[in-house]
């Protein structure tokens, strides 16, 4: 439900923050990026669901290079709230694909306090990767707790509550092309 810009989803509004066409502009910017770091390495991108399935579709097909795709499910939120765990849904053991000598790039929605991120590095750190990096569509550098190396960011972002672009409230938003923002204002 839309009341001028405010968009109510569930009981809270949210107001535009990062349009679709940021949105698309930045992500394309990545791809090329990440297409000539890794020229002739052939990434595997390990995309974190759910929240990152809208950016790491357009980010692979931005990057014009051989890569793979795959996916890992993690959850470290409960409504609009990070929690201090990550519950590791659908994790390593299901993947296919050899991670021994690879170049893995995780692709996340959202890096705030780095929870997920600390505990998928050490995991996949295990496994004897050639290289480990991280592509996030947002970050929240004064929510991180973790030293955490991010060499692809999207856009740096207040530690506010975000939805849109894959991102969720309850399960609800990530259909919206642009990047919403918890409105202080919630009368």
């Amino acid at each position: 439900m839309k009341s001028s810009n405010r968009l109510l989803i569930q009981d809270k509004y949210f107001v535009p923050y990062l349009s679709e066409q940021q949105m698309q502009q930045r992500v394309q910017e990545l791809g090329q990026q990440i297409a000539t770091d890794y020229a002739d390495k052939k990434p595997l991108l390990l995309c974190i669901l759910n929240g990152s399935f809208v950016f790491a579709a357009d980010l692979a097909r931005s990057m014009d290079i051989v890569c793979q795709v795959s996916f890992l499910k993690y959850s470290s939120y409960v409504k609009d709230k990070s929690s201090n765990t990550a519950k590791d849904l659908l994790g390593i053991q299901g993947l296919n694909e050899d991670l021994i000598n690879r170049h893995l790039i995780i692709v996340e929605d959202i890096v705030d306090t780095g929870n997920t991120m600390n505990q998928l590095l050490k995991e996949l750190s295990s496994h004897k990767p050639a290289s480990i990096e991280i592509a996030t569509c947002l970050f929240k550098p004064s929510a991180l707790k973790f030293n955490i190396s991010l060499k692809y960011i999207g856009f740096s972002i207040p530690n506010d509550f975000v939805i849109g672009y894959g991102l969720d409230y309850d399960d609800y938003g990530r259909h919206l092309s642009g990047i919403y923002i918890a409105d202080e204002n919630q009368n």
